[in-house]
């Protein structure tokens, strides 16, 4: 053998130990899985929401929006409510997977379900961005407070 093909060979030993290292080391599950909502029925809140003592000024004007925008569907708090829509204080709406500018999307465009089996969004008339980012403000210090960050 050649030392370019112990090299190679070496590298492939290497890079397979390092690929079976890292996915033994995955969690078991996946973190964004959608709750098992079966025992709840029609218009159920489906997460519990811890709200914080107190809200930022842009948060308190989001809620008011939220509260006659979003409210009917995804629930007081954003606890999404059984057959209408999901909770946006969920895993699946931390920043890092769905960041502001989604939401913004998703009022202006609608959203084709992707994650839950609710269905598509709508697009939702009559909120600006600045309604949104309040919105958003709201949303995210309720996720805080239930440790999604």
């Amino acid at each position: 053998m050649n030392k370019l093909t112990l090299l190679v060979g070496g590298v492939l030993i290497a890079g397979a130990a390092v690929f079976a290292y890292n996915l033994s080391q995955q969690p078991a599950g996946h973190s964004m899985e959608v709750p098992d909502t079966s025992s709840l029925s029609r218009g159920d809140p489906i997460a519990q929401v811890s709200v914080p003592a107190t809200f930022s000024a842009p948060a308190q004007m989001g809620k008011v929006a939220f509260d006659v925008k979003c409210a009917a569907c995804h629930g007081a708090n954003a606890t999404g409510l059984e057959g209408l829509a999901p909770p946006l204080v969920h895993k699946i709406y931390e920043p890092s997977h769905h960041g502001d500018e989604a939401f913004q999307r998703a009022v202006q465009y609608g959203v084709q379900a992707h994650h839950w089996r609710f269905g598509d969004m709508p697009p939702v008339a009559g909120l600006t961005r600045a309604d949104v980012q309040g919105i958003v403000a709201y949303v995210r210090e309720l996720q805080r407070e239930n440790g999604i960050n």
